[in-house]
């Protein structure tokens, strides 16, 4: 294969200090055991995941593409641009004291407070690459994962927020609006809550319709969490129907996502992604295969060439599916660098969809957002 031209690059950033994070054994994310299975699960949130996406991105069709950075553990005050001075402490205190579970399924054990600091601190460089002028595509391959984490609370799986670090620094360094693109099949409740109160952060989730799990996790994802004050109609959520795949999401992308990035006219985009929406994922009821996934890096890549000036960071998160994560990631990797044919077959192939409830979804959606959202009535 020919070199990769310098204008199709993306920079990953990655340390293998985040493998350390161990998240045990149990009934799927409990991390009980009820003393009658002979065979225990991995937690879901395991270091196993983020091997194949490192590995596929070495060694798989789309390695010429890619430039390895290394990532960087952040330092506690770079924290405090977006999470409480006391949450970060009881985070610290935590660790400390050799580690606790901080909420359901989200466990803090030796070592995972150092791969958390390398996650958000990965990220941050990531963005601060593109912010400097080295590069336009940045992927912070990063765990623990981030977006459910709020300014005073852990949530599924995460400690600190990733990405919600990341956009504050690009707002901190002179950009005037950003917007958060979130596929991840779980509400992105953590960056939502994190700018909640402004209008210069576009947050849009397009997430299955879980709702509330808990005190860890109070928002339901509805679209009726717009914002408040000033950033009233700047929280968009797209709670799409379970079973909803390519043709459901690309409707939506269409429809609810492009006109109000257009509209917000952002001059930073980060894509925060989750391959946990996919057809096989153990933690989610959506069908995306690689096809979907690959159309909705297009569609970022597209809004990002007209709005941006093609930069775009993107954040990993979710994505529990061993093997066929990594192949989701390749795909979305592949249409955010707009290649013109794929690199990689599906090994997995077609799922079937009836999209119908979908479209019904994404057209009252769209009726809602134009009555109620200030900045997209008349669109």
């Amino acid at each position: 294969m020919a070199a990769a031209c310098s204008n199709k690059i993306i920079d990953v950033f990655w340390h293998e200090g985040m493998l350390n994070h161990e998240t045990g054994k149990g009934v799927f994310d409990s991390g009980t055991d009820p003393g009658f299975l002979d065979v225990l699960e991995k937690h879901p949130e395991n270091s196993d995941r983020i091997k194949n996406m490192v590995s596929i991105l070495q060694k798989g069709p789309i390695s010429p593409y890619i430039s390895w950075q290394l990532g960087r553990p952040a330092q506690v005050p770079e924290l405090l641009s977006f999470h409480a001075p006391e949450y970060i402490d009881e985070l610290v205190e935590a660790d400390e004291q050799g580690g606790k579970m901080i909420c359901a399924g989200t466990f803090l054990n030796p070592g995972s407070w150092d791969a958390a600091l390398l996650a958000a601190g990965t990220t941050l460089s990531a963005m601060k690459h593109i912010l400097d002028g080295h590069g336009k595509l940045a992927y912070a391959l990063v765990r623990p994962p981030g977006h459910h984490a709020q300014p005073k609370q852990a949530d599924g799986y995460c400690f600190l927020n990733n990405a919600g670090l990341a956009v504050q620094l690009a707002l901190d360094s002179g950009c005037k609006k950003v917007t958060v693109i979130d596929i991840d099949v779980h509400y992105g409740n953590g960056t939502a809550e994190g700018f909640y109160r402004t209008d210069k952060v576009l947050t849009v989730s397009l997430h299955m319709n879980h709702g509330s799990w808990g005190p860890s996790h109070p928002q339901n994802g509805s679209v009726g969490e717009l914002g408040e004050g000033e950033g009233f109609g700047y929280n968009l959520n797209i709670p799409l129907p379970n079973g909803t795949g390519d043709r459901g999401y690309g409707y939506a992308m269409k429809e609810l996502v492009v006109p109000a990035v257009h509209k917000f006219e952002p001059d930073m985009i980060v894509f925060v992604v989750g391959q946990d929406s996919s057809a096989f994922d153990p933690n989610g009821r959506q069908c995306l295969t690689m096809d979907g996934y690959r159309e909705i890096g297009r569609i970022v890549h597209s809004l990002a060439n007209k709005h941006s000036g093609g930069k775009i960071l993107i954040v990993q998160e979710g994505g529990y599916h061993i093997t066929y994560s990594a192949y989701c990631l390749h795909a979305i990797l592949e249409g955010v660098l707009d290649l013109p044919q794929p690199l990689l077959c599906d090994p997995i192939a077609y799922y079937p969809e009836d999209e119908a409830f979908a479209v019904k979804f994404v057209e009252a959606t769209r009726k809602y957002h134009k009555e109620m959202v200030p900045f997209l009535k008349g669109t």
